[in-house]
């Protein structure tokens, strides 16, 4: 067993998508090989509701696919294929774009006008770019929960973890998504497949997480699993840590728990071609849809 190298740890910036949507951008429209198979990762959460009733009105994408996860509030949303619905607390939202879609997402708070949820963008490789739109909604009680005798309790949103299947599946990337919660001074060990990229986002409490590589920064000595290694006490609310190869991430929690993302997917390894919603893999083919955009043609009839 090796322990993932932290590679970065950084807090997610604020930023403004849609019609004036206040959210935090963890990754997205810089380096594109960082996070490969994943190219965006945002954080929307807010209790006032002017920084995001007025949503994400329709707008295209091609190319890609996105994951949206709701903890608070809830998303409607409407797409070019028919679909419409809501999103609630704990449900999951999965779309293929493909070759083209139009849709909107529109947030509303709950009764305390809160709203949180995190959306992920997964690229789509070369042979599935111009695949047909595909899209999937799923109830929060059927996200399979698995709780340890530690007191950590994981959601399983896609991939296989502890004996359960998250029900999302047929996505490009097979990634691993999962929703942990982990107690006050509970340190816990997670295995990830060794050739898939992995990040996690704590997105409540604090933890520091063992650090395979050189000393940098603030570093406790620990034993972990019966070796001595470093671990780096760093991660609170809204920050990404990015892992090296390895096997397994440990995590030390801290004293009020954590609540984090950890997410992982096998990298594509091709080139990026990308223009806000569009990601395509040469600029021809981002040029061919910027101009089918403007003909009218961009949405393609089924194969």
């Amino acid at each position: 067993m090796s322990i993932r190298p932290i590679i970065e740890t950084r807090k997610a910036t604020p930023t403004m998508e849609g019609a004036g949507v206040h959210l935090h951008r963890a990754f997205g429209f810089q380096d594109p090989t960082e996070l490969d198979p994943f190219l965006l990762f945002d954080d929307f959460r807010n209790d006032i509701p002017a920084h995001f009733e007025k949503g994400f009105p329709w707008h295209p994408h091609r190319g890609i696919e996105t994951i949206t996860y709701v903890l608070n509030g809830t998303v409607e949303h409407g797409d070019s294929l028919g679909n419409n619905g809501t999103l609630g607390a704990g449900d999951v939202q999965w779309m293929t774009a493909g070759s083209g879609i139009m849709h909107q997402e529109m947030p509303h708070g709950n009764a305390a006008g809160q709203m949180h949820g995190f959306q992920l963008w997964g690229n789509l490789p070369a042979a599935q770019k111009l695949c047909d739109p595909r899209y999937q909604d799923v109830a929060a009680q059927e996200i399979p929960e698995v709780t340890d005798d530690d007191g950590t309790v994981v959601r399983v949103i896609t991939g296989e973890f502890w004996g359960k299947r998250g029900p999302v599946d047929g996505i490009a990337a097979d990634p691993q998504y999962l929703d942990v919660s982990v107690p006050a001074g509970v340190k816990k060990t997670f295995r990830i497949d060794t050739y898939r990229r992995a990040f996690a986002y704590v997105f409540e409490g604090t933890a520091a997480f063992a650090d395979a590589s050189a000393p940098s920064g603030v570093l406790l000595e620990k034993e972990v699993m019966g070796e001595e290694v470093n671990i780096r006490d760093m991660s609170g609310d809204r920050t990404l840590i990015r892992f090296g190869t390895g096997d397994e991430v440990t995590v030390q929690a801290g004293e009020e728990g954590v609540r984090f993302l950890l997410i992982s997917g096998a990298p594509i390894e091709e080139p990026v071609a990308w223009h806000g919603p569009i990601v395509m893999n040469t600029k021809e083919e981002l040029q061919t849809a910027i101009r089918d955009l403007r003909n009218g043609t961009f949405i393609k009839p089924a194969h």
